[in-house]
């Protein structure tokens, strides 16, 4: 009889894009605590969102506290029972499609993406002493998740979102704002898009926020 393959170890288990945002969460701290600087962070935050495995993902940590926080799992999911299906995942039409671009970056100027684009699984909002607008009430996304790691240095980045996809806001800030009250924890219908936005702010500032309301155009010929 041959031999059934073993279950794969903890390290070499799969990691969701919710594990990668994790361990880059406390990359973000330890920059904001000063114990990493901007560098040494993006250059961590390069190997979290490549990783592919636990095993990848935990060196970027070795020499930071806050592990607690990123466990790797120690009980591998019990696949389905052969000749059972399951449940289907719901899907909508505004996922699918190839990534329009990887990212946006503006040094002392400007950067925008809008209109009908698709969105990758990781895209990179960078903002040095300009201004990058995101808008996505158009857009598409490749994946059902989608992390946006949004960077701003006396610079600004502004992403708005649509109503019908679910947010996760998680970025923070020194001595500037990571701001998404507004949308943070949108909870779009089933089978929506998941979108979340995490980075770091430095004397700068990013905004998350809900697609402006349109004034209702008034008359222009008015009966005097």
């Amino acid at each position: 009889m041959s031999e059934q393959p073993s279950s794969p170890g903890p390290e070499e288990m799969r990691a969701s894009n919710t594990d990668r945002e994790r361990y880059a969460k406390v990359l973000h701290d330890a920059m904001a605590d000063g114990r990493l600087t901007v560098t040494e962070m993006e250059e961590r935050l390069d190997v979290v969102y490549a990783a592919k495995t636990f095993g990848e993902l935990q060196p970027v940590l070795r020499d930071l506290p806050g592990q607690e926080l990123v466990q790797v799992p120690q009980n591998p999911p019990v696949p389905h029972l052969p000749g059972t299906t399951p449940a289907p995942h719901q899907s909508t039409s505004m996922i699918g499609g190839r990534g329009t671009s990887n990212g946006a970056f503006a040094v002392m100027s400007g950067a925008e993406r809008s209109g009908v684009w698709t969105v990758p699984p990781t895209f990179n909002a960078v903002a040095v002493m300009g201004g990058v607008e995101l808008d996505l009430t158009q857009a598409r996304f490749e994946e059902e998740e989608t992390v946006i790691q949004a960077f701003a240095l006396m610079g600004g980045v502004e992403i708005t979102v649509p109503p019908d996809i679910t947010v996760y806001v998680t970025g923070s800030g020194l001595m500037g704002g990571f701001e998404g009250r507004k949308v943070s924890n949108q909870i779009g219908p089933p089978g929506a898009p998941v979108v979340r936005i995490t980075g770091f702010a430095i004397m700068g500032g990013v905004e998350v926020r809900p697609p402006k309301k349109r004034k209702r155009k008034r008359e222009r010929d008015q009966i005097e």
